[in-house]
């Protein structure tokens, strides 16, 4: 049975308005949860109406594909901790890269010239062995604007989806955290350049095998060479980045495909990513080039600023009753509080304060953790209401008049280095003003450096004192301290 393409066409339509919606409703972490579910409703419409496609071909193989991946999904995504999500969304949002690549390979190589037929005597790479005729012949289906989105979608898929794997072993550990060598930015550009060239050959109709192959090796070649120098404090950026590079990709190859819900939801994705990826950046103070180019992330080497004093460890039982006899305590979370697991027993601490008639917040950094919203997540997932949560222009005026600054597992997003030294790498990046409270505490499991390597000054500071141990383990015993003051 023919469905109507009017309801097909209708269908696409809904889809787009519930991907819009979701996404809408994500913005905000009251209504994210219910966004997710919409935009999950819209994707669904979208698959089925495709299927319903009176030329869709293999309908039992894409079926049986989307039912693998799913349980996949499924799987993997009620067995991953909170910890490691970062490296699940770099994974996932490099298979969407990667699959709009292969929609693109696909494409190219249904429309490659047969050059064994063109001229079987000659090296299919010159241009004196393509045949105008035949080529004509073989890229007649697709036009020359399908055929050249069609390319650039290939090219930014590729670039995603082997950029998103980097980052992912980064983000696991099973890559150093940066890797350079001499010329290497030369070497990056002659690469692209390379894939640039034999994209706009493919493009103008040079549809060879060989020029196909080389095209997508240049592409994942630069993906893997443009992320590999990239630090791991630089992940919320990158990771931001490549969404907006699959999503601009799945929709150019929506065109080539003559599919509206790809080519809506590819466009929001990429409009999303891409906003998201300004806001990030412009959280570090610094342009998306310099992320992608800079040295930021960098082991640091000698800081032009000298760092006196010396680190002042304190006790749980001290530390608890400082902030049970304050007025107001803010709590600053960073990724040892997730590779600690700690947000439970941190918002348990926190409900004691409060019942104590503490007043207490929680101060967000925008690139806190390894991805965007990372630390919002986490205590969402604790049940820490949302008007306690404060982003960072918010909170920054109010640290002069807070009492004790609590900083579990957070680093280089409240070191004052990035105010007063120029020498390092994080210099003119915003940060948590945690430094003006009258006291502050940070949980820490030894006296190493954050993900970027860099010594942090606050750590020294004459107001500063260190409740060393594992973020969980620390948490648990500042509320059993306060617990033993009310008996």
């Amino acid at each position: 049975m023919a469905w109507p393409q009017t309801l097909i066409d209708a269908s696409y339509f809904l889809a787009a308005l519930l991907f819009i919606l979701g996404l809408k409703r994500m913005s905000s972490p009251r209504t994210a949860r219910g966004g997710i579910v919409w935009a999950g409703f819209g994707m669904l419409l979208a698959v089925l109406a495709t299927l319903l496609l009176p030329d869709m071909a293999n309908r039992g193989l894409i079926i049986a594909a989307v039912l693998i991946g799913v349980a996949a999904a499924w799987w993997s995504g009620r067995r991953v901790a909170m910890t490691a999500m970062p490296q699940m969304v770099a994974l996932y949002n490099g298979m969407g890269g990667g699959a709009a690549a292969a929609i693109g390979a696909s494409e190219l190589a249904t429309h490659a010239v047969d050059y064994t037929v063109a001229a079987p005597n000659t090296f299919p790479l010159m241009p004196e062995s393509w045949s105008p005729l035949h080529a004509a012949t073989a890229v007649a289906q697709l036009s020359p604007v399908a055929l050249a989105l069609g390319v650039l979608g290939a090219l930014i898929g590729s670039v995603s989806f082997s950029g998103s794997l980097i980052a992912f072993a980064k983000l696991q550990g099973w890559l150093d955290r940066r890797f350079v060598f001499p010329g290497q930015r030369v070497v990056n550009l002659l690469v692209l350049a390379a894939a640039v060239l034999i994209g706009v050959m493919l493009a103008t109709g040079h549809v060879y095998v060989a020029w196909i192959g080389a095209f997508f090796v240049l592409a994942l070649l630069f993906g893997v060479l443009m992320t590999l120098p990239i630090g791991g404090a630089d992940m919320p950026v990158v990771i931001s980045l490549y969404n907006a590079f699959t999503g601009l990709a799945v929709a150019f190859e929506g065109f080539v495909l003559h599919n509206e819900a790809m080519i809506i939801a590819g466009m929001v994705v990429g409009a999303a990513g891409t906003l998201l990826t300004q806001l990030m950046a412009k959280a570090m103070n610094r342009s998306i080039g310099n992320v992608l180019f800079g040295s930021f992330g960098a082991a640091a080497g000698a800081s032009a600023q000298e760092i006196g004093g010396s680190q002042k460890p304190i006790e749980a039982a001290d530390a608890a009753v400082m902030m049970a006899y304050a007025e107001r305590v803010v709590i600053v979370p960073g990724y040892g509080m997730a590779v600690a697991q700690a947000q439970h027993k941190v918002w348990e601490f926190a409900q004691s304060l409060i019942a104590r008639g503490v007043k207490v917040k929680f101060a967000i950094h925008p690139v806190a953790g390894r991805m965007p919203g990372h630390m919002n997540v986490l205590l969402a997932e604790a049940g820490v209401p949302y008007d306690l949560i404060a982003d960072m222009e918010d909170i920054n005026p109010e640290f002069p008049t807070t009492d004790v600054a609590l900083v579990i597992g957070a680093n280089d997003v409240v070191n004052p280095l990035a105010k007063t030294d120029p020498s390092s790498p994080i210099y003119g990046m915003p940060i948590l003003d945690v430094a003006d409270a009258k006291q502050v505490i940070v949980v820490k499991r030894g006296k190493g450096t954050g993900f970027a390597g860099i010594e942090n000054a606050l750590f020294y500071a004459d107001n500063a004192r260190m409740l060393y141990g594992d973020g969980q383990a620390a948490a648990g015993q500042l509320v059993s301290e306060l617990k033993a003051l009310d008996t």
